[in-house]
């Protein structure tokens, strides 16, 4: 396949270390303009003379140069030319020697040469890509200085003299051919999730800009001086008085103007490493009346990024204006980021440009063949200052010089990492004298885990003389807080919450390594007005705080995974650091002279000031917070300390001093402990360390947050409430999720069923005992067939149930004699928050009458609104005890907030639905990390991640959430090499490896495919550098191990003895025996092929080789082994031909040999089905009526043995697939020549199809293609690659196989055969350079839908490409020789936004009439039968494209190419940024290929005299590049 026009980062024009003459931009720059030019390297050709002004290019393509001739001027045309150039020669000798003589001036002191001069930057540089700006020190050598103003002049004289005239470059723009470069983005439309800086504000400034026209370009310019102004200004090396400088500096040339008119070219998702600022989270839940002597400050944004100051990448996106022309939106032409101190909310214009410039890059000019970088690093010698806050935004200039600025947006700089920290850790004192060695010897540690609780909360003042104090007498500029809270922390400032956050923040690392904390610009609270109250009491033994306080930091803080309730199930506590919970925190101050101040470190007593200075540590209502079992809340603790985080709020509680967190328990000591647990390290050589009194885990580096924090992105009403009696309601929301329920109106007061008989679950025995009174809430994903209510088995983990109603394993209660065993869970450990108000907080029974307590307990309760620290895995909530349900409930869904780019559509049910499974099941799995479920287990595992990652990457920007991903298995991998399972070791399926603490081979090698698979999607060359040693270690691991891990599992060398029944996870819960022999050594290729993917791109030429080499040793290993029983089935020697993976891993991977390739391909087809015996199927069957039976036997989705029936599993018109191989069989199927078989597949009826889950009433994708309401999940994404393959095959959109950064994409719709099948689909593909989209559609259908496999029909297909990218077109071969096919480009680009907008209405109007999956299987618990209730849901709803409504289909499309000879000679279309419109005529539908039935083969595909498919005969195109990650495994 053609590779693309990708780098490996950097971009724009490189300056080499030290900026000497030889490799000098300006030198070559001089020496365009001058005619002279230094000798080429041998085999080079001459470069051609290029001229280049500091604002735009001169004559050459896409000029923005127009400088009117001189009216001066005495002479004009080649007599004046020639005049001119002899003139030139004298004055630029003379100029060089002034600039030397400014030069030494500036080297003694002077500073203003360099604010005036420095404003043309190059991009590239000393690493990686950075972009140097303007002023401020000396940056290049003499040269440099000297040549730029000298090409100034040279530049003048060229132009003003007449050497080139506006009619000349005019002639020269228009010879250029433009439609050479084209492109496209697209807006987001409504129903995304916008998690970028300001929405509405972007739109409006857009829509100004568009009013305004030139005059906003004006405007615009007015604004570069004003910068420009202040730069000099601002400047520290300006050594004397202005007017001095005035009399020495030369006049400032007139700066290149940009041509007036908006831009065609729209610039948008700012980003600063691969983080984007979030003003407010899509589901973020009403605010609540604040709290007396709260402020009345506005939180300016959810999520704000904060960078480290030493590594700061910035990058956005771009789309096309409206109206543009679509040749103008080609490509960047230049760009301008402008950074400025900022705090608070983000303000207007006038705010903007009177803030100081922190760094100009000024413009930056790209040549024609050049491509924008994938990021811009911040220059070096404009050094950010830690505490700042910092404003920015891009210009980008268009092919014509056109330019446009995008909205503005912001990040902040956090600490750096030597010294930046003056807060240390501080605790709650009793907390931590739990982890006292003596007591942990001698006491339970779930007793010991018991007194940590209630769960600590922390509270600082700010007086208003320490504002005063720390400014100086200065204006504030900015207020940042950092903070963090080990497990999780919520954080406010004068009673307000800064984020709507909490769950899971700081994210999951292996907190002894890395811990992230949050910026929370707080410019605002500080700016108004101090609320001055009186002081609190003193602490016990501390001293009184001298005056008011004016500001309070509050911190609440949950569980999180660093304290869970040592209940060890599918995930082990006891493996994971755990101390008691802690936070860290300081205040800066930033001066409007730029002077930053740190206030209010956290520090314990005895740290500095005896009794903790000023943070204070106090019990909250949190009595108990749990990951798993769910969260308790005392609501009248709650009820009572209400502002407790607001200046006035000092009275509520017990305020202590807080302790330091001291671990005496080292990192090294942590880690060889574990190394030891996993086998990781042999005995002999563990070192010895010394008894330590205190056994509280180490923490590890506070590092800027890595990824956006889990917010509430949806607020989901429910659609249906349900009476269970007692007082229990059944509130059905419509779908998955995580999150927790929000009562928005308060819970109303509970009551006591009758005869005190609470439902299984919702009791509480001590709390009963003692008269208080509670509501419980239960959470679950499915209910229990046989009694209605929530199945709390399937979503507790294995062994940490009874088994349920159906499957009693054990008596009701049995579970609660285990250590830390819920109280009152009734044997299954539950999803369960409860509110709990003591009967000491409702009055006594002999004082207060029964109205009255219902009367305190309803306004207790009015004030209760949700959970904090805990998620839940669930669609139905029980909430009980009530009269009657909460009015204004609704669910949270929570997850990492990464936006959500991709999309797909088709006119087929089943399609939709399942793609709908998966998309709804990976939105509940990414909580900081990628779980495999949100409920029992929530852990990370490589293999889900290999399965996927292809998905995610399709629907979301993974970009910050897979670079921490991979930084965290990076943490994890063992000293020796080796990868572990999880990212975290849990010693889950270690016996699955090869030993030495190595996990399964699949699991392990997840890092290098993933980091392979970013550096595909988003180009970022310092993660391969991040990575690569860690990657070279596992495979040295590997080189080193592998053989004879394999054998001592049981694998011989030449598979003699093998029957598929090795050891090893495989093909994950697939339905035909796994080939775990197979799937090892394919990943162990895979690990080769990874490095020496990245040592490519690294320029490591030797790694690469040398890792390619192993490579291939492994993968002809594979072949010799696989195709040795001479069926050319590529199966091991002694197999059946029904492992699974098989052929279709073999042919994916490029395992298969190229002579061979065919042949599997045709004996794959001659794979069938079988019957599936499972118990829930059996089961079914028993209680299906038999009229179903036959019915299902005629459609193929029963076989009747004599009396009895059977499920079957198809292998053509269903799955049988496990987690890898579902993604290897349809991405083979399409790509070969047979989309029409992986269609039938994916739209198959009947058990092992998605299908069969809909009908089941999923909502989420299962855990097994199986049904079971006691062992696996249902919100599982492990199978869901098919939702890739629904956007890459069969709408046609994917990412180049060899692209670097998303800047090339492959376009290959693919048809079904009939249209009864699929009449219309189409995707969007997001990419950090924009949106590409695809969409097709059969038109001129026949009204007789019998016709739909035989008539000639037109195809249409849409095709969008973004500016700065290029697609690869590559369309279907007609059968018949009537069709015609040709290609149109638009004019100009559409509104695209209206258009996304308005297909988006259409579609949720469809949603809302539910013309979507149209049935469903219930079970009548009164006649105990199953039957079909024939009831339309919205999921599945078929929507078109917005493609289709852009434009009509004849208006501006200009004239149209007939491409049907370069199709039929299959030759790939090779098109730049535009919209096109494909239509083929007269094409002809067939009859699909039935083979044997639903359980049988396809013999019309095995038969050696049938056609194999249109790429057989490509034998050269099987072989795997090293620049192919698609095909890396």
């Amino acid at each position: 396949m053609p590779g693309g026009r990708d780098g490996g980062g950097g971009g724009g024009r490189s300056r080499p270390r030290g900026g000497g003459p030889p490799s000098n931009p300006l030198r070559r720059q001089l020496q365009s303009r001058l005619g002279v030019h230094p000798a080429a390297p041998a085999g080079s050709s001459p470069r051609r003379p290029r001229v280049r002004t500091d604002r735009a290019r001169g004559p050459s393509r896409g000029s923005s140069r127009r400088l009117a001739s001189s009216s001066s001027a005495p002479r004009s045309g080649p007599r004046a030319s020639r005049w001119a150039l002899a003139l030139s020669i004298p004055v630029v000798a003379i100029l060089c020697a002034w600039q030397h003589a400014l030069l030494m001036d500036r080297l003694e002191g002077g500073g203003e040469y360099a604010a005036f001069w420095d404003d043309e930057v190059t991009a590239g540089g000393d690493d990686g890509g950075d972009a140097r700006g303007g002023g401020g020190g000396v940056r290049g050598s003499y040269w440099e200085e000297g040549v730029r103003g000298a090409a100034e002049v040279v530049s003048f004289v060229m132009y003003g003299s007449g050497l080139m005239t506006e009619e000349e470059e005019d002639e020269d723009d228009d010879a250029v051919d433009l439609d050479d470069e084209v492109e496209v983005a697209m807006d987001e439309g409504d129903d995304e999730i916008s998690v970028e800086a300001e929405e509405e504000e972007e739109e409006e400034e857009e829509d100004n800009y568009d009013e305004k026209g030139a005059n906003e370009g004006d405007g615009d310019e007015e604004e570069e001086e004003e910068e420009d102004k202040e730069e000099v200004e601002d400047s520290k090396a300006a050594a004397k008085p202005e007017t001095d400088a005035k009399e020495k500096a030369p006049a400032k040339p007139q700066e290149k103007k940009a041509k007036p008119g908006p831009g065609s070219i729209v610039p948008y998702d700012l980003s600063v490493n691969h983080l984007r600022r979030i003003v407010g989270a899509p589901g973020r839940p009403p605010p609540e009346a604040a709290p007396s002597g709260a402020s009345p400050a506005l939180v300016p944004e959810d999520f704000l990024p904060v960078v480290d100051p030493s590594y700061v990448k910035l990058r956005w996106r771009h789309r096309p204006a409206s109206g543009s022309n679509v040749p103008d939106a080609a490509r960047v032409s230049a760009y301008r980021i402008v950074a400025r101190r900022a705090g608070g909310s983000l303000g207007t214009e006038d705010d903007w440009t009177s803030r100081p410039v922190l760094w100009d890059s000024r413009t930056v000019l790209l040549d024609d063949d050049e491509a924008l970088p994938h990021e811009v690093a911040w220059p070096r010698d404009r050094p950010l200052r830690s505490g700042e806050v910092v404003e920015w935004r891009v210009r980008v200039r268009d092919v014509r010089g056109r330019e446009r600025a995008s909205a503005r947006s912001k990040f902040a700089v956090g600490p750096d990492k030597v010294e930046g920290w003056e807060g240390g850790w501080i605790v709650h004192p009793d907390d931590w004298a739990t982890f006292d060695a003596k007591r942990v010897e001698a006491t339970d540690e779930c007793e010991r885990w018991k007194e940590r609780r209630p769960l600590p909360r922390f509270r600082a003042t700010l007086s208003r003389k320490a504002v005063e104090e720390a400014l100086g007498g200065e204006a504030l500029a900015s207020a940042l807080l950092v903070a963090s809270g080990l497990g999780s922390f919520r954080a406010s400032f004068d009673g307000v919450p800064l984020s709507s956050s909490g769950p899971i923040d700081p994210p999951f690392t292996d907190y002894s390594r890395r811990v992230a904390y949050r910026g929370f610009d707080v410019t605002d609270f500080l700016a108004r007005s101090s609320v001055v109250v009186p002081p609190p009491p003193p602490p016990e033994g501390g001293k009184a705080i001298e005056d008011g306080a004016a500001h309070v930091i509050g911190m609440s803080t949950g569980r999180g995974w660093w304290d869970l309730r040592p209940l060890s199930g599918m995930a082990k506590p006891e493996l994971l650091p755990r101390g008691p919970i802690a936070v860290v925190a300081q205040l800066y101050l930033t001066t409007a002279g730029g002077e930053v101040r740190v206030v209010l470190p956290t520090r314990g007593g005895g740290e500095g000031d005896d009794d903790g200075g000023s943070w204070r540590v106090s019990r909250g209502p949190i009595v108990g917070s749990d990951l798993f079992a769910g969260e308790t809340v005392d609501v009248g603790v709650l009820t009572s300390t209400a502002g407790w985080d607001a200046p006035a709020g000092g009275r509520s509680g017990k305020w202590i001093a807080p302790a330091p967190y001291r671990a005496r328990v080292t990192w090294e000591e942590f880690r060889q402990d574990l190394a030891l647990k996993a086998k990781a390290l042999d005995p002999k050589e563990a070192r010895s360390f010394p008894p330590r009194d205190h056994l509280a885990a180490p923490i590890g580096e506070l590092i800027p947050p890595e990824v956006p924090p889990v917010l509430p992105l949806e607020r989901i009403a429910p659609e249906e409430a349900r009476d269970l009696g007692s007082g229990r309601w059944l509130l059905d929301f419509g779908k998955a999720m995580s999150g927790v329920l929000h009562f928005e109106r308060g819970l109303p007061a509970p009551i006591v069923p009758a005869e005190g008989k609470y439902p299984r679950g919702h009791g509480f025995k001590k709390a009963t005992k003692r008269g208080d009174a509670f509501v419980t809430v239960i959470y679950g994903e499915s209910l229990e067939m046989t009694t209605g209510d929530i199945n709390r088995v399937l979503v507790a983990g294995l062994g940490m149930h009874d088994g349920g109603p159906r499957h009693v394993s054990n008596a009701a209660g049995a579970q609660d004699g285990k250590p830390c065993f819920p109280e009152d869970h009734d044997g299954v450990l539950s999803q369960r928050d409860v509110y709990l108000l003591p009967s000491s907080r409702r009055g006594k029974a002999d004082e207060t009458t029964a109205d009255e307590r219902r009367g305190r307990d309803a306004a207790m309760f009015s004030a209760v609104r949700q959970s904090h620290f805990t998620t839940h895995g669930f669609r139905f909530a029980e909430v009980c005890c009530l009269a009657s349900p909460p009015e204004g409930v609704r669910a949270l869904l929570y997850r990492t907030a990464i936006p959500e780019w991709g999309s797909f559509s088709s006119s087929n049910v089943r399609i939709n639905g399942g793609y709908e499974l998966v998309k709804n099941a990976l939105a509940s799995n990414m909580l900081s990390v990628q779980s495999d479920c949100p409920h029992r287990e929530k852990l990370p595992y490589g293999g889900d991640l290999v399965a996927d990652s292809p998905a995610a990457m399709h629907i979301y920007d993974m970009s910050s959430f897979y670079k921490k991903t991979i930084r965290d298995w990076l943490d994890a991998q063992w000293d020796n090499g080796a990868y572990t399972e999880t990212s975290v070791w849990q010693d889950l399926n270690d016996y699955a490896g090869i030993g030495h603490g190595a996990g399964e081979t699949v699991w392990a090698t997840a890092p290098p495919v993933l980091t392979v698979r970013h550096m595909q999607h988003y180009g970022d060359i310092d993660l391969l550098r991040e990575t690569m040693p860690g990657h070279a270690r596992w495979l040295q691991f590997l080189n080193g191990h592998f053989a004879e891990g394999m054998e001592a599992k049981g694998y011989d060398r030449d598979l003699k003895k093998y029957k598929g029944d090795g050891s090893g996870l495989g093909d994950w819960l697939s339905l035909r025996q796994t080939d775990t022999f197979l799937t090892h050594t394919a990943f162990y290729m895979a690990a080769a092929r990874c490095v020496a993917y990245i040592a490519e791109k690294l320029g490591d030429g030797k790694l690469s080789k040398k890792s390619r080499a192993v490579a291939e040793r492994v993968r002809d290993r594979i072949a010799s082994l696989y195709m040795k029983n001479g069926r050319d089935d590529f199966d091991y020697p002694r197999g059946g031909s029904s492992g699974t993976p098989g052929p279709e891993m073999g042919l994916f991977a490029r395992i298969v040999p190229g002579e061979k390739r065919c042949a599997v391909l045709r004996n794959w087809f001659k794979r069938s089905g079988s019957i599936w015996p499972g118990d829930e199927e059996q089961l079914f069957l028993a209680h299906l009526d038999e009229s179903h039976k036959k019915q299902m036997v005629r459609t193929g989705e029963l076989v009747k043995d004599s009396d009895e029936y059977w499920m079957g599993w198809s292998q053509w018109q269903g799955f049988n697939e496990g987690i890898f191989a579902i993604r290897y069989a349809l991405k083979t199927l399409s790509d070969n020549g047979f989309h029409h078989v992986a269609l039938r597949k994916a739209v198959g009826f009947g058990f092992g199809t998605p299908e069969y889950w809909l009908s089941h009433n999923a909502t989420t994708m299962w855990e097994t293609w199986w049904r079971s309401e006691d062992v696996y999940s249902r919100n599982h994404p492990m199978l869901g690659a098919i939702a890739e393959w629904m956007a890459s095959s069969v709408a046609g959109v994917s990412l180049h196989p060899a692209t670097v950064g998303g800047r090339h994409a492959l376009f290959w719709p693919r048809f079904p055969r009939s249209a009864a099948v699929l009449e219309h689909a189409g995707a969007v593909q997001g990419s950090p350079v924009g949106d590409y989209a695809v969409a097709w559609r059969f038109e001129d259908l026949p009204e007789e839908k019998d016709r739909y496999d035989s008539a000639f029909v037109k195809v249409r297909i849409r095709v969008l490409i973004p500016p700065t990218a290029e697609g690869t077109v590559r369309l279907a071969v007609p059968v018949s020789k009537e069709t015609k096919i040709t290609i149109g480009r638009s004019q100009k680009f559409p509104d695209l936004a209206l258009a996304r907008k308005e297909s988006n209405v259409k579609c949720i109007k469809r949603r809302k009439r539910r013309l979507g999956f149209p049935y469903s299987w219930e079970y009548s618990r009164v006649r105990e039968k199953w039957y079909k209730q024939m009831k339309s849901k919205s999921i599945g709803t078929p929507c078109e494209s917005f493609l289709f409504s852009v434009l009509p289909l004849t208006d501006q499309w200009g004239g149209r190419t007939d491409m049907t000879n370069h199709v039929l000679q299959r030759k790939d279309l090779q098109l730049p940024t535009g919209l096109y419109d494909i239509v083929y005529e007269n094409w002809q539908l067939e009859r699909e290929v039935e083979g044997t039935g639903r359980l049988g083969n396809i013999p019309e595909y095995f038969d050696p005299s049938s056609d194999a498919g249109p790429y057989c005969k490509e034998k050269s195109t099987f072989e795997w590049n090293i620049d192919d990650a698609t095909h890396i495994i």
